[in-house]
Protein backbone atom coordinates (compact mmCIF):
# COMPACT_ATOMS: atom_id res chain seq x y z
CA UNK A 1 0.00 0.00 0.00
CA UNK A 2 1.09 3.52 -0.58
CA UNK A 3 1.15 5.97 2.24
CA UNK A 4 0.21 9.59 1.63
CA UNK A 5 3.21 11.83 1.21
CA UNK A 6 3.97 14.80 3.37
CA UNK A 7 5.94 17.90 2.48
CA UNK A 8 8.99 17.18 4.60
CA UNK A 9 11.07 14.08 4.54
CA UNK A 10 11.92 12.33 7.79
CA UNK A 11 15.10 10.36 8.13
CA UNK A 12 14.45 6.77 9.06
CA UNK A 13 17.20 5.36 11.19
CA UNK A 14 17.87 1.67 11.07
CA UNK A 15 17.96 1.43 14.85
CA UNK A 16 16.54 -1.75 16.23
CA UNK A 17 16.04 -3.06 19.71
CA UNK A 18 18.75 -5.18 21.18
CA UNK A 19 17.04 -8.26 22.49
CA UNK A 20 18.99 -10.60 24.72
CA UNK A 21 18.68 -12.16 28.10
CA UNK A 22 21.19 -11.02 30.68
CA UNK A 23 23.38 -13.65 32.30
CA UNK A 24 21.80 -14.01 35.75
CA UNK A 25 18.86 -11.69 35.20
CA UNK A 26 15.58 -12.35 33.50
CA UNK A 27 15.45 -8.72 32.32
CA UNK A 28 15.21 -8.24 28.56
CA UNK A 29 17.86 -5.94 27.11
CA UNK A 30 16.10 -3.12 25.25
CA UNK A 31 18.15 -0.37 23.62
CA UNK A 32 16.81 3.16 24.12
CA UNK A 33 15.64 5.05 21.03
CA UNK A 34 16.82 8.54 20.07
CA UNK A 35 13.67 10.20 21.47
CA UNK A 36 12.84 7.83 24.35
CA UNK A 37 13.22 10.42 27.10
CA UNK A 38 11.00 13.07 25.49
CA UNK A 39 7.67 14.12 27.01
CA UNK A 40 5.62 12.15 24.46
CA UNK A 41 7.44 8.90 25.22
CA UNK A 42 7.20 9.43 28.96
CA UNK A 43 3.42 9.54 28.50
CA UNK A 44 3.59 6.36 26.41
CA UNK A 45 5.74 4.60 29.03
CA UNK A 46 3.02 5.22 31.60
CA UNK A 47 0.49 3.45 29.39
CA UNK A 48 2.31 0.36 28.11
CA UNK A 49 -0.15 -2.52 28.46
CA UNK A 50 0.21 -5.16 31.18
CA UNK A 51 -0.23 -7.88 28.53
CA UNK A 52 0.26 -8.17 24.77
CA UNK A 53 -1.14 -11.11 22.83
CA UNK A 54 -1.83 -12.96 26.06
CA UNK A 55 1.79 -12.52 27.14
CA UNK A 56 2.61 -10.83 30.44
CA UNK A 57 4.91 -7.85 30.68
CA UNK A 58 8.52 -8.65 31.56
CA UNK A 59 11.26 -6.73 33.27
CA UNK A 60 13.49 -4.73 30.92
CA UNK A 61 17.05 -3.48 31.39
CA UNK A 62 15.99 0.17 31.10
CA UNK A 63 12.37 1.09 31.78
CA UNK A 64 12.71 4.29 29.74
CA UNK A 65 13.76 2.23 26.71
CA UNK A 66 10.49 0.34 26.28
CA UNK A 67 8.55 -2.74 27.31
CA UNK A 68 8.81 -6.49 26.72
CA UNK A 69 6.27 -9.30 26.78
CA UNK A 70 6.53 -13.09 26.73
CA UNK A 71 9.35 -15.43 25.72
CA UNK A 72 10.55 -15.00 23.03
CA UNK A 73 10.19 -11.33 23.84
CA UNK A 74 7.81 -9.01 22.04
CA UNK A 75 9.58 -5.62 22.27
CA UNK A 76 7.83 -2.24 22.21
CA UNK A 77 9.83 0.99 22.06
CA UNK A 78 8.76 4.61 21.86
CA UNK A 79 10.87 7.34 20.32
CA UNK A 80 11.88 5.98 16.95
CA UNK A 81 11.90 8.71 14.30
CA UNK A 82 8.62 9.15 12.46
CA UNK A 83 8.45 7.32 9.16
CA UNK A 84 8.53 9.23 5.89
CA UNK A 85 6.13 8.39 3.06
CA UNK A 86 6.65 4.76 2.12
CA UNK A 87 5.54 2.05 -0.28
CA UNK A 88 5.83 -0.63 2.43
CA UNK A 89 2.67 -2.32 3.68
CA UNK A 90 0.66 -0.01 5.91
CA UNK A 91 -2.27 -1.42 7.85
CA UNK A 92 -4.83 0.22 10.09
CA UNK A 93 -5.59 -1.36 13.44
CA UNK A 94 -8.03 0.38 15.79
CA UNK A 95 -7.74 3.51 13.64
CA UNK A 96 -3.93 3.64 13.89
CA UNK A 97 -1.57 3.22 10.97
CA UNK A 98 1.23 0.67 11.28
CA UNK A 99 3.95 -0.04 8.70
CA UNK A 100 4.94 -3.71 8.64
CA UNK A 101 8.50 -4.69 7.79
CA UNK A 102 9.28 -8.41 7.58
CA UNK A 103 12.38 -9.49 9.48
CA UNK A 104 14.16 -12.85 9.36
CA UNK A 105 12.70 -13.79 12.76
CA UNK A 106 9.39 -11.93 12.77
CA UNK A 107 7.94 -8.53 11.91
CA UNK A 108 8.73 -4.94 12.87
CA UNK A 109 5.66 -2.70 13.13
CA UNK A 110 6.13 1.07 13.30
CA UNK A 111 3.32 3.52 13.91
CA UNK A 112 2.59 5.62 10.85
CA UNK A 113 1.32 9.15 11.21
CA UNK A 114 2.76 9.56 14.73
CA UNK A 115 5.79 11.66 15.63
CA UNK A 116 7.73 10.27 17.39
CA UNK A 117 6.81 6.70 16.54
CA UNK A 118 6.40 3.42 18.40
CA UNK A 119 8.18 0.31 17.16
CA UNK A 120 6.90 -3.17 18.05
CA UNK A 121 9.09 -6.18 17.25
CA UNK A 122 7.03 -9.37 17.09
CA UNK A 123 8.78 -12.77 16.81
CA UNK A 124 7.36 -15.32 14.34
CA UNK A 125 6.26 -17.44 17.31
CA UNK A 126 3.29 -15.05 17.70
CA UNK A 127 2.00 -15.31 14.11
CA UNK A 128 -0.19 -13.82 12.83
CA UNK A 129 1.80 -10.89 14.17
CA UNK A 130 -0.69 -8.03 13.49
CA UNK A 131 -3.07 -9.53 16.05
CA UNK A 132 -0.80 -8.18 18.81
CA UNK A 133 -1.12 -4.54 17.75
CA UNK A 134 -4.42 -3.70 19.50
CA UNK A 135 -2.61 -4.01 22.84
CA UNK A 136 -0.59 -0.92 21.91
CA UNK A 137 -3.49 1.30 20.80
CA UNK A 138 -3.78 3.26 24.05
CA UNK A 139 -0.04 3.92 24.19
CA UNK A 140 0.16 4.98 20.51
CA UNK A 141 -2.81 7.32 20.91
CA UNK A 142 -0.72 9.36 23.36
CA UNK A 143 1.67 10.36 20.56
CA UNK A 144 1.24 13.51 18.49
CA UNK A 145 -0.02 12.95 14.95
CA UNK A 146 1.53 14.23 11.75
CA UNK A 147 0.03 14.56 8.26
CA UNK A 148 0.59 10.93 7.19
CA UNK A 149 -1.92 8.09 7.15
CA UNK A 150 -2.34 4.68 5.57
CA UNK A 151 -4.27 4.71 2.29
Amino acid sequence: MLARQRSTTAVVLGATAVVALSGCSSAVEVAPTPLATGAACRAVAASWPARAGGQERREVSDASAGAAYGDPAIIARCGVPALAPTTQDCIEVDGLGWVAQPLSDGTRFTTFGRDPAIEVLVPKAYAPEPLLLPAFTEAANRLPTNSLSCT
